[in-house]
């Protein structure tokens, strides 16, 4: 189902020519500029493929092309992300069945030598921390080239319908979804060069440059060398061991978010959610905006961990929100139609006698990110595990280099935090790729220091005491 009416997005406003997709040889509408997984479920279709083994069914968790559940055959090629990749004309969409195996009669593309494109800076990721690089990078004197495997810029930005907190420099009292687009002016009045559908799937040392290697469009492949690269490729959302994990209806919460606020698809009727930070508050009363019921927010902490303004608000539309309590099992044949949540004793044991049931069509899995690191990794930067920054994170400096010279790391991959912290680090790892690309001149040092000074104010109240302890960790001299 479509949303038509919502009290801050106009998507009547937003949606492009309408197009027509076959799912299984069936008509489906869409409209230009919306993924397939999106006009699937607009459609009402939720299962997207079935395991290989046990032939269960399986629908859309992340929507950012970071893990498998959307993987469906599209115009006979098997494999294909669905939730980032853009619906055309006439397009012919399967389920995988069972193992996928690419056509006979299709001919492997003739070779030839990949495109090859120069700059000073390469900035992988498009999200807060990767736009806020690209600019101040260029800001500083460099030539930059951005690329971002989503078919739109902005990360979790055009997600997010909320005001900002913090300072006026740092967009407070701004929407997210109007940031983004703040930022993609930005960066169009530096001509930074951006490639949109495109996947780095790998980043190397090239002599004195770094070649990171881009898919664009799952057929072209492109070099990209930079004298300086910085990696913002964001996070991925965490999942939690439950019985009917798998079912159809549960998602991530960002998942959520992108059918909602970016595309305007109706994720279900009635919702749970498991998880009371601050993203799974705010997912609250975005469903709320949305037009959808939410049934409560189960959390397994003794306490709320997100901002009291957010818990309030939720509170004032009557949603309940259960502390000490966690979900037993999603319950359904082919998608979720209930969840039984019960509640913990002081030692997270399950407390018989204690569950309750909810009728809902979706659980929303609010229970955290891990940094994407994959790239880091590969590169042969120095790993290590900190818990207080959401799990594997780069060693790196006060500049965000990492410990391998010219790569620089900012946002969520450098360890879960807020967009407000992604873009100041992203603009103090911009200009230092510059600085060290040896195209700024000295006094750019100046705006590193002020952004470091911003950060540490930003990070100053009781919710930064966790990323602070985890910083000392990973940041050296």
């Amino acid at each position: 189902m479509r949303l038509t009416e919502h009290p801050i997005l106009n998507f009547e406003k937003i949606r492009k020519r309408e197009v027509t997709i076959y799912f299984e040889g069936q008509p489906i509408k869409a409209y230009e500029g919306e993924t397939i997984a999106m006009a699937l479920h607009a459609a009402g279709i939720r299962t997207l493929q079935h395991s290989i083994n046990k032939h269960r069914p399986r629908g859309l968790f992340c929507a950012i092309g970071k893990c498998s559940s959307c993987l469906m055959k599209v115009n006979g090629i098997p494999n294909v992300r669905t939730c980032i990749t853009l619906v055309e004309d006439g397009m012919q969409i399967e389920r995988q069945e069972e193992k996928p195996a690419l056509p006979k009669t299709t001919k492997p593309p003739k070779w030839k030598e990949p495109q090859r494109i120069e700059a000073d800076v390469v900035v992988i990721g498009g999200g807060p921390a990767g736009m806020m690089a690209a600019i101040n990078a260029s800001e500083a004197g460099a030539r930059v080239v951005l690329l971002d495997e989503n078919p739109m810029l902005g990360g979790q930005l055009v997600k997010q319908t909320h005001k900002f907190f913090g300072k006026r420099e740092q967009f407070a009292g701004v929407r997210g979804i109007k940031i983004a687009e703040i930022l993609q002016e930005e960066l169009k009045k530096r001509n930074v060069e951006v490639f949109l559908e495109t996947s780095a799937i790998m980043l190397l040392q090239d002599g004195e440059e770094k070649l990171v290697v881009g898919v664009r469009k799952n057929k072209e492949l492109i070099e990209f060398k930079g004298k300086t690269v910085v990696v913002a490729t964001g996070a991925m959302e965490r999942m939690i061991p439950f019985e009917g994990n798998d079912l159809p209806g549960v998602y991530g919460a960002g998942a959520i978010q992108t059918l909602m606020n970016t595309y305007g698809v109706k994720p279900g009727d009635r919702v749970l959610i498991v998880g009371a930070g601050n993203v799974g508050l705010i997912l609250a009363y975005q469903l709320y905006q949305a037009g959808v019921k939410v049934e409560a927010i189960v959390e397994a902490m003794p306490k709320i961990g997100g901002y009291f303004v957010h818990a309030a608000k939720v509170r004032r539309l009557g949603i309940p929100i259960l502390t000490r309590h966690t979900i037993l099992r999603a319950e359904g044949k082919e998608k979720v139609e209930r969840a039984v949540v019960a509640q913990l004793d002081e030692n997270w044991n399950v407390i018989p006698g204690t569950e309750k049931v909810f009728e809902v069509d979706v659980i929303a899995l609010a229970v955290g990110l891990r940094p994407s690191i994959e790239l880091l990794h590969q590169a042969g930067c120095q790993i290590k595990y900190v818990p207080e920054l959401g799990g594997h994170v780069v060693i790196r400096d006060s500049r965000m280099e990492t410990t391998i010279k010219g790569i620089f790391v900012a946002g969520d991959s450098a360890g879960i935090e807020e967009a407000t912290t992604a873009m100041l680090e992203g603009k103090i790892a911009g200009i230092a790729a510059a600085l060290s690309a040896g195209v700024a001149s000295p006094e750019w040092l100046k705006e590193i220091e002020k952004a470091q000074k911003e950060l540490d104010e930003f990070r100053s109240g009781p919710f930064g005491r966790k990323v602070l302890e985890g910083l000392k960790k990973v940041v050296i001299q």
